[in-house]
């Protein structure tokens, strides 16, 4: 079996497959990349003595903004306190406090202190380690850094294999009947994110290519404090600053020291994520800064629960101890994706998907903080169960190799920078935060132009092909953006209501006849698409 992604659900599902062996692949040079590492804020389990999982499943759906899947808002919060004992049982070093409990903090639409930490606000660099050192101890995973991989094989209407690239070795085919997909998000798409250089929609793209059914791709979460930096970053990642600050008594302020979300929400700096960067952007588009104050927070818990926030805050040349720190919101997480059922299979035989690449509908318009890496723990080891089972292991067709047509990119090495620079302007313009109809409509249209003029021909590989595994990754990458950023505008230009994450100036309300899943497959991309105002196009899916 073949498992695309090195980060948390990558790693939870290869070590959940075992004694089974597992192909572990990562484009990255080091296993330990994705977006998992940055993780910040914690993981979020009913574990408090005055909280349950009904009280977390509640909070779930009140974030998901009516689209959530209740019963999969219950699965997790049920499923994940055992997931989350097995991880700190298999040496997750999470914070305590000093009578050896588990140390709980409460962060923005959480009803309850439920945040489990580990090294203050390093979660992710600690469970990605943990979960990496487990990897190293289990020989049925086989951990190959430095492969991409570029695109599913189909063979018969299930997956047959996949074609990938290594960066020592050349092009590699994986003739297998089962591949996971937990390749993670696509904040690359837009030019101010937190999300790392390598997070560019490759599985969703990938599915996208072989017909898979996608879902809620118009649902991207923008965080709302992402550090500023004093000098232009060229698009580069920006850091973030975890949301367990304001929770610990962090407040957002102007330059005159008022705050900002005091008229804004009741629930003023634990507002939802949407809401928060709404307010924000609102204030920078007119000409206003926004500024997080750490000061309260630092003085309620101490330095030592926030080493990373003062680390980035000081590399950035801001001392957060004398001052407040410029902040804006960023894209940070996608709830839409590969559409999955409950096991994780999605509409491709042989093909399943975990992690931040899936839409398993429990995050519904807007993610509640805190329960990705819980949906990452608890998704992984649903898949694991679901490929263990004896059906599943049906071995694929015989190989045509002829039908497997690597690129061929050199020609386009030039062009890479420009396009990609491009349709990161155009997503952050036309299908940020705030959005509008003619202006997704002007995105749908333009992205289509742009995609059509870098789509170069492609032919088998040539020995005498200089083209190098960076430049074929640059290329693999842009086309993974430009195929799924033309999906999520015409996903956002569908959905004519305001909903969650998703907001349209246009349209600024809720509409009932709305409240359901929106699904797409790459075919919906042929004909043009609909006007801003039109009905509903594309499969939907009642909620129940």
């Amino acid at each position: 079996m073949v498992v695309v992604g090195s980060g948390a659900a990558g790693l939870a599902c290869a070590l959940a497959l075992a004694p089974a062996p597992v192909a572990l692949l990562t484009k990255t040079a080091l296993p330990d990349g994705g977006s998992s590492l940055l993780a910040q804020g914690g993981i979020a389990a009913a574990l408090g003595p005055d909280d349950s999982p009904e009280r977390h499943a509640a909070d779930t759906l009140a974030a998901g903004d009516g689209l959530s899947d209740p019963q999969g808002a219950m699965d997790l919060a049920v499923d994940g306190i055992d997931a989350l004992k097995a991880v700190i049982a298999a040496g997750l070093p999470v914070d305590r406090e000093a009578d050896g409990r588990l140390a709980l903090g409460r962060e923005a639409a959480h009803s309850q202190a439920r945040i489990v930490h580990a090294g203050g606000d390093a979660i992710g660099r600690n469970l990605v380690a943990t979960l990496l050192a487990r990897t190293a101890a289990t020989p049925s995973v086989t951990l190959s850094p430095g492969t991409l991989a570029v695109d599913l094989v189909v063979e018969g209407g299930r997956i047959a294999g996949l074609l990938a690239c290594h960066r020592r070795w050349g092009w590699i085919f994986y003739r297998t009947p089962a591949v996971v997909l937990a390749t993670g998000g696509l904040g690359v798409l837009w030019r101010e994110t937190t999300n790392p250089a390598e997070a560019t929609g490759d599985g969703l793209a990938m599915a996208a290519r072989v017909g898979a059914r996608l879902s809620d791709l118009e649902f991207m979460q923008f965080h709302p404090t992402a550090l500023l930096p004093k000098d232009d970053t060229g698009g580069a990642r920006l850091p973030l600053l975890t949301e367990a600050l304001r929770g610990a008594g962090a407040r957002l302020i102007d330059r005159e020291g008022r705050p900002v979300m005091q008229d804004s929400h009741p629930l003023g700096d634990l507002a939802p994520r949407d809401a928060v960067a709404r307010a924000i952007r609102r204030r920078r588009a007119a000409g206003d800064e926004v500024y997080l104050d750490l000061r309260p927070a630092l003085a309620a818990r101490g330095p030592s629960a926030f080493p990373q926030a003062l680390s980035l805050c000081r590399d950035a040349g801001y001392d957060p101890v004398r001052a407040p720190v410029p902040v804006a919101p960023a894209a940070h997480y996608h709830m839409g994706g590969v559409a999955t059922d409950a096991c994780g299979r999605t509409s491709i035989p042989g093909l399943w998907a975990c992690g931040e690449v899936a839409a398993t509908g429990v995050h519904g318009a807007n993610r509640l903080a805190s329960n990705s890496l819980l949906e990452a723990l608890v998704f992984a080891g649903r898949v694991a169960e679901s490929l263990r089972r004896p059906a599943r292991q049906t071995r694929p067709q015989a190989w045509a190799p002829a039908r497997i047509v690597p690129p061929a990119v050199t020609r386009a090495r030039e062009a890479i920078p420009p396009t990609r620079k491009r349709l990161r302007t155009i997503m952050s313009h036309h299908v940020g935060i705030l959005r509008q109809g003619s202006g997704l409509a002007a995105a749908a249209e333009t992205l289509q132009r742009l995609e059509a003029r870098f789509d170069l021909p492609t032919g088998p590989p040539n020995r005498r092909d200089r083209t190098g595994f960076e430049d074929l990754r640059s290329w693999c990458e842009l086309r993974n953006l430009l195929l799924a950023g033309r999906l999520i505008a015409l996903a956002a230009l569908r959905r004519a209501e305001s909903r969650g994450a998703h907001f349209r100036s246009d349209v600024p309300r809720r509409r009932s006849d709305w409240a359901r899943h929106q699904s797409l497959t790459a075919a919906d991309l042929r004909p043009p698409p609909p006007e801003a105002q039109s009905a509903p196009a594309g499969t939907t899916e009642a909620l129940t």
